[in-house]
């Protein structure tokens, strides 16, 4: 899957920071190193599906990054959060696109 630019409205990035403590470099450190994408669901608009990158920071940090991934390769931020403990199992067991 390409992702030409990631897109993170001023709304969510607020929500990353005070609820989940995740900030916008670690975002794009995620889904800038070959993470390991999933197909949350299908959105409403064609071609416009919700996915789910599973990857690690610089430091070390798992993630989990939820995203829209527009037609144009634009992903817009939905949400991020640290890994459950049963998304890091699962985390080297996904094949990456």
């Amino acid at each position: 899957m390409n992702i030409d630019r990631i897109i993170t409205p001023a709304n969510i990035l607020d929500k990353l920071s005070w609820k989940h403590h995740v900030s916008e470099d670690e975002v794009h450190e995620v889904l800038r190193s070959n993470p390991r994408i999933e197909l949350v669901e299908r959105g409403d608009i064609d071609g416009e599906d919700v996915y789910l990158g599973m990857g690690q920071t610089v430091s070390g940090r798992y993630l989990s990054v939820f995203f829209i991934h527009k037609k144009n390769n634009n992903a817009i931020i939905i949400s991020a959060r640290d890994m459950a403990n049963k998304e890091k199992k699962h985390y080297g067991k996904k094949k990456r696109y």
